[in-house]
């Protein structure tokens, strides 16, 4: 029955497919293609449905089973599968032409060709006299040759599919538009599309070779996550900082404009620190967005988040185990951290709706490891322990090595190639001060990245400069134990003592044309804070002599009935945001205590007797609003004793003691030792008081039972983005202040925080596990006699034992700080040997005490 249909389909050559069907192996599949190349040559460029011969074909064929659906497969060159890679090699640019691999096409007429060997097609209109009497020896010829090679699928004929797919060429020739921009074979085999083996940690790592995208591109957020991963698995600084290099590298080669996304992305921000753009995602947001992106319930979301303890990881199984019909484009750098600041502008009652709507966009396009750290840059930690200075080291090697703004392909991909190991160290090191100290004066990427693009590393401080507009990271002191110390360590320097005041670090900076900005320590712009402030900065400067200045200063409540000072727990209570003037009831005065710009002249390089002169001489005091620094200049030690007791008694900390002249110059983001802070209390235990995280609580006994009755403190390791637990702590506050619904230790808005598990970045060792965990958010100030070692408490650890508080007590909540802003275990291992050098009697300091930089 099979045979008869073929023959009414072909009726003329029946006897010459017989022969070749039975040397064929009663194989049917075989026999029949030759006839239908003479047929699809002769009817030209005539379609299936144009063929009145197929037509009752067609319907034989479902009449008789599959062998009619095995024809159409054959004639419909979309569904065939063998003549599409042969196509694709008939492009016109190609040497390697369709003819040498196909028979049927080797033996088309020359006077029925294009120069390149492609059969050329008819029209209705042409005469098919030629190919009627030749498809009858072309079949010859192609059975013999089918025998001998690797036979095709069946009705599938090579001849056919170069009429039906002229869309092959011009796919071949985009491909090889982008060939001779490829970074090559090792970096691009697989594609911009799947930089799934990327890998930023190889050694001798070039930057355009390696790369997994091509010049011009988006960088694949896919790069980024991949980086990401290989700093995870690494501890050691120096090889962290060179992955990421390695990546800015590329990026700086190939894709210039994506530079300033990946390296927001690296330091897990949206922008610079005074445009005040956060998330706001908190963990419940992130699994409902995982739930709804994967299809997974809730309930099975938390359970693996709080088993796991990574809400990034959970993200990325979650995603692992879903398959999608039509996968969305990939992610790219620039287009993820669009999106997170897109999360972090929404406002309002729906914002929680939108903001899953996002992150859901994000999950369900996400590849391999990219859900892991999207979740992770979302809730704020990513977790790898690339702190701000290790960015900027690996930026500053990156534009070093690579330099920006080279033709491509770039001429040089390794300016440290011919230089000594130790050669290549040292300039590598000299050319991340240009950065460093650039970034201290202008710690603005926004301004700083595409200047360094146009005008390269060296050409940094020329073009990016100090100006009023952008906070600055304020100096910091370091603490003394008292005054004897003191005088040790400015034996030969003349200093000053000031007041040191008890209230926040506020920054005024006044422009050119008359806008004032005030920003915290922090970098915040807290303008809107203080509106009573911006009023009144005309009264204070001598005008018209003073145009633009920044002052550092500390604003502090003030009651002007009594005109004193008052607590710092009493200016927390001050509006935050859009304050009206008209409802301001807690009262600000504002201590100047050090002028670092004025009239368009950066001070910072200037000595601080300078710089205090210039300042009395263009600032005007008024009492209760804004006045000098109370200071004393003196080495006569009862006079410091004296004027250390008087400060106290005017409500103030204690004293800040700084040297005048010598190493006297204003040191943007450095907790320095030509700055110490001398308080009461140090005289009698720790020279400082430390600011740590509250991470748990434990439930009171006896009269404190129903409250809490003590606390877990935890310091914050800057490498590892780790809080290490430090001490217990259970005095300092009274029940009343346990019990009062204003406080912020009462037991009610401390049980809002009450967590299931400890975050993943707590580390508690070997200390005592709390009644309930606690969100890390809050700080607080603590006191303590002294440190000591502990095996139990991982703070500071070495290689077997931490150190720990004795007998700390509560001073007061820091609302001015964050978790990551308290008190580092370096600085605690720092006191701890500080405090050692002390009791030792070491008469002479050792110089072993690192200086911290913010």
């Amino acid at each position: 029955m099979q045979r008869s249909i073929m023959s009414f389909f072909h009726p003329k050559k029946e006897g010459k497919a017989k022969k070749p069907e039975k040397e064929a192996s009663n194989s049917s599949r075989e026999t029949e293609p030759p006839p239908k190349a003479a047929l699809k040559e002769w009817n030209g460029v005539v379609s299936e449905s144009d063929s009145p011969v197929k037509r009752p074909g067609r319907k034989a064929a479902r009449v008789l089973g599959s062998e009619g659906e095995e024809e159409d497969e054959a004639l419909s060159p979309a569904k065939g599968q063998k003549p599409a890679p042969d196509c694709s090699q008939v492009s016109p640019p190609r040497p390697a032409t369709c003819p040498e691999n196909n028979a049927s096409l080797s033996d088309t007429s020359p006077t029925d060709s294009s120069p390149s060997g492609i059969p050329k097609r008819r029209t209705e209109a042409e005469t098919p006299t030629e190919s009627v009497s030749e498809p009858e020896v072309a079949t010859k010829q192609e059975l013999q040759e089918e025998e001998e090679q690797t036979k095709p699928p069946r009705r599938a004929p090579k001849t056919l599919s170069s009429f039906f797919t002229p869309w092959k060429p011009a796919i071949k020739k985009e491909v090889k538009e982008e060939e001779p921009g490829a970074p090559g074979k090792e970096g691009a085999a697989e594609g911009p599309l799947d930089p799934s083996g990327y890998n930023p940690a190889k050694n001798n790592y070039h930057p355009v070779e390696d790369a997994c995208w091509k010049p011009g591109q988006k960088v694949p957020y896919l790069a980024v996550a991949r980086t990401f991963e290989k700093i995870e698995e690494v501890s050691a600084r120096l090889r962290m900082v060179e992955t990421l290099s390695n990546l800015l590298r590329s990026v700086v080669a190939l894709s210039p404009p994506d530079l300033l996304p990946v390296l927001y992305l690296s330091l897990n921000h949206l922008g610079p620190p005074q445009q005040g753009l956060e998330l706001g995602v908190g963990d419940g947001v992130l699994l409902k967005a995982v739930a709804q992106a994967t299809g997974r319930q809730l309930e099975s979301v938390r359970a693996e988040a709080a088993e796991k303890g990574d809400v990034g990881l959970v993200a990325e199984n979650s995603r692992s185990t879903q398959r999608l019909m039509l996968p969305p484009p990939p992610l790219t750098a620039s287009g993820v951290f669009s999106k997170f600041r897109d999360i972090a502008r929404l406002t309002g009652s729906a914002s929680t709706a939108k903001k899953i709507d996002i992150i859901k966009g994000l999950f369900v396009a996400c590849r391999h490891s990219e859900a892991r750290f999207i979740a992770r840059s979302l809730s704020g930690r990513l977790r790898l322990g690339l702190a701000e200075q290790s960015v900027l080291a690996a930026l500053s090697q990156a534009v070093s090595l690579t330099p920006p703004g080279q033709e491509f392909p770039p001429a040089v991909v390794d300016a440290g190639k011919g230089k000594t190991a130790e050669a290549r160290k040292t300039w590598l090191e000299e050319q991340g001060m240009i950065l460093k100290q650039t970034f201290c004066e202008v710690p603005d990427l926004d301004r700083i990245i595409p200047v360094l693009l146009e005008h390269g590393l060296d050409c940094l401080p020329e073009h990016c400069k100090l100006s009023p507009g952008i906070p600055l990271k304020p100096m910091l002191a370091h603490p003394t134990r008292g005054v004897s110390e003191v005088l040790k360590r400015f034996e030969e320097a003349a200093f000053t003592c000031e007041y040191k005041y008890d209230g926040q670090r506020a920054q005024i900076h006044a422009l050119e044309g008359g806008e004032v900005k005030i920003f915290s320590r922090n970098q915040e712009d807290n303008t809107g804070k203080y509106p009573d402030i911006i009023s009144r900065i005309p009264k204070w400067i001598k005008l018209p002599s003073v145009t633009s200045f920044i002052l550092d200063t500390e604003a502090v409540a003030w009651d002007r009935e009594k005109k004193q000072i008052q607590p710092f727990q009493v200016l927390t209570t001050r509006k935050r945001k859009e304050v009206d003037a008209s409802e301001i009831q807690v009262q600000v005065c504002l201590y100047a205590f050090d002028l670092i710009y004025l009239n368009g002249e950066s001070l910072v390089r200037e000595p601080l007797s300078r710089r205090r002169q210039l300042l009395r001489e263009n600032f005007v005091e008024t009492e209760g609003e804004f006045v000098f620094a109370t200071s004393l200049d003196t080495k006569d030690v009862e006079q410091i004793a004296e004027f250390l007791e008087q400060s106290v008694k005017d409500s103030c900390e204690g004293l800040m003691v700084k040297t005048l002249d010598v190493d006297a110059t204003y040191e943007i983001a450095k907790r320095s030792h030509n700055w110490l802070k001398l308080k009461k209390d140090y005289l009698d235990g720790v020279g400082d008081t430390l600011d740590l995280v509250v991470i748990g609580a434990y439930l009171g006994r006896g009269k404190r039972a129903g409250r809490y009755g003590g606390f877990l403190l935890a310091s914050y390791d800057e490498d590892s983005e780790e809080l290490q637990a430090i001490c217990k702590l259970g005095t300092g506050f009274s029940d009343e202040e346990l019990e009062e619904p204003s406080v912020p230790l009462f037991f009610c808005s401390l049980q809002a925080l009450v967590l299931p598990s400890p975050r993943p970045y707590v580390r508690i060792d070997g200390a005592v596990t709390p009644d309930h965990w606690l969100d890390p958010s809050a700080v607080w100030e603590v006191k303590c006699a002294d440190l000591s070692l502990s095996p139990i408490y991982p703070a500071a650890r070495g290689l077997d034992k931490g150190i720990s508080l004795r007998f700390p007590r509560f001073i007061r909540v820091r609302e001015d700080k964050q978790p990551e802003q308290a008190t580092t275990s370096a600085q605690v291992a720092c006191l701890y040997r500080k405090q050692s050098q002390i009791q030792n009697q070491q008469g002479e300091d050792s110089g072993s005490d690192p200086e911290d930089t913010y």
